[in-house]
């Protein structure tokens, strides 16, 4: 059986290291932070679009 050599195998992985702040950051707290700035991006844009809709009715 032939066994592409560039592609990850799960053999390799090895779990996540919360110990290390690196880790930390760029697993948990940006996607978290990234999360809760779509939000307000949204929250905001939604509100704008209202208020304009209102001054044009």
């Amino acid at each position: 059986m032939q066994i592409p050599s560039e592609v990850p195998k799960p053999d390799n992985n090895t779990p996540l290291d919360f110990s290390n702040p690196f880790e930390v950051i760029v697993y948990i707290v940006i996607p978290i932070a990234l999360l809760i700035l779509y939000i307000l991006l949204r929250k905001r844009r939604r509100a704008k679009n209202k208020s304009i809709e209102n001054i044009q009715n």
